[in-house]
């Protein structure tokens, strides 16, 4: 337990219209990817049950489609008949049970549509027919009276979720979306009472909060999100938003304002609806801040608050009156209660990594988390489960896949041993928080770290296992996560150019490079090009051309991640060749095939080749391990070479069946 700290700002109450919040922290609306044909499912239940369990004062549920036009997802809740009260009335009711308030979004995209129902793109509506940047759309204008018949549907939707039993609605006018687009005057060019003027292009979410009000009445909650600056080239001026939020205010029909950042309709506005770990803490707070001062209703404000005493300081600052906290509860769900219970030291943080949240979410999976596998999978292992019989069990290998094995077995009342090689267990996180502005990703190790020594882990360093030290141990079980090494194939090199292996260049960094050009051979198109590219470029002297097998550097990478990956070696002037595969080498040129074409393509004057080429399961040991008659599981890289989040869930699946 961790000496005494306190959170007195963030642990007292916060009253929001007619409802009151036992604590200053909530969950935003994100989507989860875990609605089914419009509708809450036992897995949504599960999921939110779990971060009420675990303390959290508030939860926004994630956007509910208010219109027919606003499936803007293929699983995107829809509200727009009362075939939803059931679902959300469960989902109610499990919040509820534990002191926790819930909103819901109640959303309509305009033109930023993501994907389609059955591959048939949809037609988009927005204020004007003017296209957005990311998804390619071009919309219709609305009609008036299309959109008195949207207005009128966030009435009736915000109505059927007061009959579910929630305590509230937040209308989604945050980053970039219909509301926002009605907003700005680069997307809203109409000529009648809706465009033009500021106060004409107010007017649709006036309407829409007056219209919601009185469908709902004194006694229900009404929030509002926007973006405070949406960091894009044609974004609403921040003054106006201000201004917009100044009249919502005086209207009289709003309870709260809820304050992030970005837009969905850019790639550089974008990376701000989930800001990875390039971007500060609590960044969004001083945008909040100057709402703060403009209002009279309670501000909250969302953007990479991951730690309560992130949290705290923004609050005790008066920035804002409450912090989202979203990514810090998928991580842990039980931040809240160990944070009031002063045991700070044992919260998981998030490292903003975006893999499995954010990430899942693009891809079309339920979300989850690349430290807390358990986070979407509530259902199958919400709580670990005693083992029947306490077993002797070894891990060998001290990377994220064997350190999540050993906690959750030892979590189960197993007696485990982890075995390392090397002097600290880490595994490959502790090559990639070496690279510039992934720092934060070392937390992965280090979480983990502290969960096999609470669960009680006797760890060894230092220690290379054979067939001989299994026999002497005799464990019950073994469990072997020994992990890759650099994958290189036959290539055409000679002695004269100098080559590298990434992993190397990420441990020394770049100082035995040689001066001049450096070619990256990027084989992954992950982290490691970009992060290695980033680091040789900025040590001096070097010019860096990144090749890589793919259609774009980084496009194994959530996109948020990549394109702060992006920017930042565009700023730090590396050359990037696309869709090329490494042949071979010779004194000064580096030779490469065009996977498209086949053709050559080569890069002279080069001074050294660095090879990022990826990885081959290093399995001799699985291999002499299986030959004993002991159960052998093998889990993570040895099996076959993939990310944190593959390690850490083999971990959990094979540790939960022991």
């Amino acid at each position: 337990m961790s000496t005494a700290i306190e959170f007195p700002t963030l642990f007292s109450s916060l009253d929001l219209g007619s409802i009151t919040l036992e604590n200053r922290i909530f969950s935003s609306g994100h989507d989860t990817v875990m609605a089914h044909d419009g509708q809450v499912t036992d897995q949504l239940v599960a999921y939110h049950r779990a971060r009420a369990e675990g303390g959290a004062g508030l939860i926004v549920m994630q956007v509910a489609g208010i219109h027919e036009t606003a499936r803007y997802t293929s699983h995107v809740l829809m509200i727009t008949d009362d075939s939803c009260i059931p679902g959300y009335r469960r989902l109610a009711e499990a919040v509820h049970e534990h002191d926790c308030k819930l909103i819901s979004q109640i959303f309509h995209p305009g033109r930023e549509i993501m994907e389609s129902q059955d591959g048939a793109l949809p037609v988009a509506l927005a204020p004007s027919a003017v296209p957005n940047e990311r998804f390619h759309v071009m919309p219709r204008a609305l009609s008036i009276e299309l959109i008195e018949e949207i207005v009128a549907g966030y009435a009736s939707g915000a109505a059927r979720l007061k009959r579910a039993g929630l305590d509230g609605v937040e209308i989604t006018a945050s980053h970039g979306y219909l509301p926002a687009q009605f907003l700005n005057p680069h997307t809203n060019v109409r000529d009648d009472r809706y465009g033009g003027s500021l106060e004409n292009r107010m007017r649709m979410l006036r309407e829409t909060a007056a219209a919601v009000r009185a469908a709902v009445g004194p006694d229900f909650v009404v929030g509002v999100r926007i973006s405070a600056d949406e960091r894009t080239f044609d974004g609403t001026d921040s003054s106006e938003i201000v201004q917009l939020c100044r009249t919502l205010d005086t209207d009289g029909h709003i309870d709260y304002l809820n304050v992030t950042e970005g837009t969905s309709a850019s790639q550089s506005g974008a990376t701000h609806i989930v800001a990875p770990m390039a971007y500060a803490a609590a960044y969004t707070a001083p945008s909040a801040a100057v709402i703060k001062k403009a209002v009279s209703v309670p501000v909250l404000v969302a953007g990479r608050i991951n730690q309560p005493h992130e949290a705290e300081t923004v609050l005790a600052g008066g920035q804002a009156d409450a912090c989202a906290m979203t990514r810090a509860l998928i991580c842990d769900p039980d931040m809240p209660v160990k944070a009031q219970t002063r045991r700070v030291d044992e919260i998981r943080a998030c490292i903003a990594c975006n893999q499995a949240c954010i990430g899942h979410f693009h891809l079309g999976y339920p979300i989850s988390c690349i430290q807390r596998p358990e986070t979407g999978r509530e259902l199958q292992f919400g709580k670990p489960t005693p083992a029947a019989h306490s077993k002797k069990v070894m891990v060998v290998g001290g990377g994220p896949a064997g350190m999540k094995a050993a906690a959750v077995a030892a979590q189960r009342g197993h007696r485990v041993t982890l075995y390392e090689a090397a002097g600290r267990v880490g595994g490959q996180v502790l090559l990639a928080e070496k690279l510039p502005h992934r720092g934060e990703f070392g937390g992965a190790a280090t979480n983990l770290i502290a969960e096999i020594a609470r669960s009680g882990v006797e760890v060894k360093t230092r220690t290379c296992v054979d067939i001989d030290l299994v026999r002497r141990e005799a464990p019950d079980e073994i469990v072997v996560a020994t992990g890759a090494v650099p994958y290189r194939p036959e290539l055409e090199l000679d002695d004269a150019l100098p080559v590298f292996d990434a992993w190397d260049v990420v441990t020394t960094g770049a100082a035995d490079l040689p001066r001049g050009r450096i070619v990256i051979a990027d084989w992954r198109c992950d982290w490691t090009g970009l992060g290695v590219a980033e680091m040789i470029a900025r040590s001096g002297g070097r010019k860096v051309t990144l090749c890589v097998n793919g259609n774009a550097a980084g496009e194994m990478l959530q996109q948020y991640t990549r394109n702060a990956m992006l920017a930042a070696v565009f700023e730090a002037n590396v050359e990037i060749i696309t869709n090329v595969r490494l042949y071979g080498a010779d004194e000064d040129t580096v030779y490469l095939q065009n996977t498209l074409t086949s053709q050559p393509v080569l890069v002279d004057d080069v001074a050294g080749l660095v090879l990022a080429l990826g990885h081959r399961q290093n399995d001799t040991l699985l291999r002499e391990l299986q030959t004993l008659g002991t159960p052998v599981h093998a889990i993570g890289d040895c099996m076959s070479p993939r990310t944190v989040e593959e390690a850490t869930l083999d971990g959990l699946r094979v540790a939960s069946g022991i």
